[in-house]
């Protein structure tokens, strides 16, 4: 997914470097690493209501955004389903894979591509963009890599503190929406008991539904782990039958795609370490 030299990339005229990003955990990797960097544009190409790119089907809009990109960067992992179609008919775009060499889970026979939530894997997401940007772009690889720098002191500096917080919580089974989480359970020895929805949108059956609402019956702490992109109704179901109480993990793929979301990821996962 390399694409074509960057010389062949500079599409604008002015000389700016058009960097389009496929959903908005990677939109806030790409904003801290393009910090204050003169002639370079990052736009989130997908909507802030959007979760997680499942069977995600591209616009018009969509298109007309990358004919202007001099680079796309993407999660990769198999998370955007329609990235072949981008490559054969953006001929002349550098693809930026956020996930190259990060070793997957997998479920199924099938990877799992939510790696950001592991704040590890995070971090070598940002240097994989970093790396790949300063190849794309060699103008401003100076700029990257300081910007790299910094925002990686801070992640190093969240996962330090999360893992003191969260190492020796007395309770390590948890029921949760989808399957966005298993890399952030890898990373804090957390034991995902149950799925409640194994994609979003799919109600669990009758049967399903039943033997997760055994399995939170016997659980020592009766809790659950909904998230806020998506309707809430089969965990509120689990809970009343069960007496669980509610809470919500945020898998941080929505929000506000502005040059003010930098901190979007720290917070988010504070947030999450706050509610564990």
């Amino acid at each position: 997914c390399g694409g074509a030299p960057a010389a062949q990339t500079q599409k604008a005229e002015d000389g700016t470097f058009h960097i389009v990003t496929s959903f908005y955990p990677m939109y806030i990797d790409v904003i801290n690493l393009t910090d204050g960097v003169e002639g370079v544009t990052v736009t989130n190409m997908t909507k802030p209501q959007t979760g997680c790119l499942h069977d995600y089907q591209l616009t018009t809009e969509d298109m007309k955004t990358l004919e202007k990109a001099d680079a796309f960067v993407v999660n990769g992992a198999g998370m955007e389903s329609f990235l072949d179609k981008v490559i054969k008919m953006q001929e002349g775009m550098t693809v930026i894979d956020a996930s190259r060499g990060i070793d997957l889970m997998e479920e199924d026979g099938e990877a799992n591509p939510h790696v950001w939530l592991s704040i590890t894997k995070d971090i070598e997401q940002v240097k994989n963009i970093r790396d790949q940007l300063k190849e794309a772009d060699p103008a401003h690889a100076d700029q990257y890599e300081a910007n790299a720098a910094a925002y990686l002191a801070k992640l190093e500096a969240l996962k330090t503190e999360m893992h003191a917080t969260l190492d020796d919580v007395p309770h390590k089974d948890i029921v949760t929406f989808h399957e966005a989480f298993p890399y952030f359970a890898e990373e804090f020895g957390l034991h995902i008991l149950g799925v409640i929805e194994r994609e979003p949108g799919a109600d669990p059956t009758p049967a399903e539904l039943e033997t997760t609402i055994e399995q939170v019956k016997a659980l020592p702490v009766k809790v659950l782990f909904a998230e806020p992109q998506y309707s809430p109704a089969a965990a509120e179901t689990i809970a009343r039958e069960t007496g669980a109480k509610l809470y919500s993990l945020d898998p941080v793929v929505t929000g506000e795609a502005t040059p003010d979301a930098k901190d979007a990821y720290l917070d988010a996962m504070r947030k999450n370490m706050e509610t564990l």
